[in-house]
């Protein structure tokens, strides 16, 4: 069954995951549509050794709790081994090129995930391994968190067409990434930010450009209630991301005015759920009412997180 789940799409073989841009809703669904399975046949899957004999390396330029794990465990279950590799405890620490290191990888493993500071450098990676390169995290997209986050909308609310995702917050990788896949999915997304603080207006454009194809929308806004109004999704991250720079305390002032808590939840539909990517403050971007409250999912989205890289493993490594 494995087997036949991941043969639907031969052509997501060897594909590398930089950005959801640059797969088609089709192929995002069979994912999704993968995933799903083997959440429910965990035991079999994990019997069918789909990637026996394979290796991914695990290439880390920042701290990771859930996205190490999930995909350490994810490869396992798989048949595959895990590698893992500190970046500053590697050659790149010393200033070896990603050229060459993405070269020399490519001799050993069979993919390469990778968690950076910045999106190029994935993308360098990407350009000279011979192997998949999938994105763990970069500065400016987070795809595997929001594949889970849209398993997670499913499970919960049924499917993703109509469906009203609300980002209150920085406009950074999850913003990013939330137009996206809103886009490929036609959610209608909103996001609100602080002046000075929108996503990138490229990734906007690109965004509302596709939710014509898909029959969704994108909408940005500097109302946090306009935004909350009527959502059954409403999403948020950490106000302050690694790897920002300025004036963070001017940063946190202004993002205050986005903070998720009861009173802004009660502006959503009463069967609104509530997502974040983790880890949280509580007390800063959401009041711990709402994220341990009964319609928040933060904890089924993270599990979700071993599904979708499981999915996204098996299809572009798999037979």
């Amino acid at each position: 069954m494995v087997e036949r789940l991941t043969s639907n799409l031969p052509a997501l073989k060897g594909r590398s995951v930089v950005s959801m841009m640059e797969w088609t809703p089709e192929e995002i669904i069979q994912l999704l549509n993968t995933a799903q399975w083997m959440k429910g046949n965990r035991d079999t899957v994990q019997s069918r050794g789909v990637l026996a004999g394979k290796h991914v390396a695990l290439l880390f330029e920042l701290p990771s709790t859930r996205t190490r794990v999930s995909f350490q465990v994810a490869i396992s279950m798989l048949g595959a081994e895990p590698v893992w590799l500190d970046w500053g405890s590697s050659q790149l620490g010393r200033g070896e090129s990603l050229e060459d290191t993405a070269r020399v990888l490519s001799r050993y493993v069979d993919a390469i995930v990778v968690r950076a500071h910045r999106h190029e450098t994935v993308q360098a990676l990407r350009r000279y391994a011979t192997v998949p390169v999938f994105n763990a995290l970069t500065d400016r997209a987070h795809p595997f968190q929001v594949l889970a986050d849209a398993m997670t909308i499913r499970e919960e609310l049924g499917g993703w067409s109509g469906i009203k995702l609300s980002y209150l917050g920085d406009g950074n990788n999850m913003a990013h990434s939330y137009l996206v896949i809103g886009a490929k999915l036609g959610m209608d997304i909103t996001i609100a930010t602080p002046e000075g603080y929108e996503p990138l207006s490229e990734i906007v454009q690109w965004a509302r450009g596709e939710a014509t194809l898909t029959g969704g929308s994108v909408t940005i806004t500097g109302n946090p209630e306009q935004a909350v109004f009527g959502a059954d999704v409403v999403a948020t991250d950490v106000f302050v991301s690694m790897g920002d720079s300025g004036d963070l305390d001017r940063k946190r002032e202004l993002m205050e005015a986005f903070q998720i808590n009861r009173t802004r939840m009660q502006l959503a539909k009463p069967q609104a759920i509530f997502l974040h990517c983790l880890p949280a403050h509580r007390g800063e971007e959401v009041t711990a009412d709402v994220i341990d409250g009964p319609q928040s999912k933060v904890f089924d989205q993270a599990e979700n997180r071993l599904w979708v890289q499981m999915a996204g493993l098996a299809h572009t490594l798999g037979a």
